[in-house]
């Protein structure tokens, strides 16, 4: 069993758990988030781009997010080594319910109750 299908097959059945399994965690959300504002990025913009993250942790989210089909990381074969990072047409079709679920959380904050 590849690691995929293992981090895959830990997961609940039920398709609104295993999203937010997908993107739940501290960095995964901020570093979608900008990829999505900025497009293409290289390790040391995102890194400048998310406020408090140190670069154990973007380095995980990243193989993390990767390995979910979430973001695509590209190397390029110069010197010095050259790596970009960018959403896959999966993390792009996530957008639209990230700027959903912002605009609920909004309104929530902002209600009565």
């Amino acid at each position: 069993m590849n690691d995929k299908a293992l981090y895959k097959s830990n997961l609940d059945n039920c398709p609104l758990t295993f999203a937010l399994n997908l993107i739940g965690g501290k960095w995964r959300l901020p570093i979608i988030w900008a990829l999505s504002k900025n497009g293409t990025m290289r390790y040391n913009e995102l890194k400048r781009s998310i406020d408090g993250i140190t670069n154990m942790m973007l380095t995980q989210s990243l193989k993390e997010l990767e390995l979910c089909g979430i973001i695509k990381r590209k190397q390029f074969m110069e010197i010095p080594p050259r790596v970009e990072y960018s959403l896959t047409d999966n993390g792009e079709s996530l957008i639209p319910a990230l700027k959903a679920l912002a605009t609920w959380g909004n309104k929530m904050r902002n209600s009565d109750n």
